[in-house]
């Protein structure tokens, strides 16, 4: 174990070139895979446009509310007390809700039947910003769970 402790220096990721937002890049890399970022792009933002059509919004804004009405505010976590395994809630930092959002939004437009990656993204960040679809129901099982099991909160250290 370290004698000291250190702070943790969080690097600043750099914002993508259409939008100029730090968001949308994250979104992008997280999208990625084997490393074609070209193709990501193009997914993100042709996806970004035909939500923003879709809703008759701002596409740079579109997935800031899309992430921001995704992003649960609860979770449990496993704590073992006196051989019992308790799921305790405890609050999601910010950043960490994000990501979760991200992940969810990204693997819930996967999961869709649709033609294309671009329309079935289009879709979910559509539906994340009505307040349904798949994940807005997985962030709100999160939060029912993290209810049920609010009797354990005084187990959180």
């Amino acid at each position: 174990m370290p004698r000291r402790v250190k702070r943790i220096v969080r690097r600043v990721a750099p914002p993508d070139a259409k939008y100029g937002s730090v968001t949308t890049a994250k979104f992008i890399n997280k999208l990625m895979l084997r490393g074609q970022k070209a193709t990501a792009e193009h997914i993100v933002y042709n996806a970004l446009e035909l939500a923003g059509q879709q809703i008759d919004s701002n596409p740079a804004e579109v997935l800031e509310q899309a992430i921001r009405s995704a992003a649960p505010l609860l979770r449990v976590k496993p704590r073992r007390v006196g051989g019992a395994t308790y799921q305790v809630p405890v609050e999601v930092e910010k950043d960490q809700g994000r990501a979760l959002a991200m992940k969810w939004l990204i693997t819930s437009a996967r999961a869709r039947s649709g033609k294309s990656m671009e329309e079935k993204l289009a879709a979910e960040l559509v539906d994340a910003i009505q307040e349904r679809g798949a994940t807005i129901k997985r962030r709100s099982d999160l939060h029912r769970m993290a209810e049920a099991n609010k009797a354990f909160v005084h187990y959180r250290w």
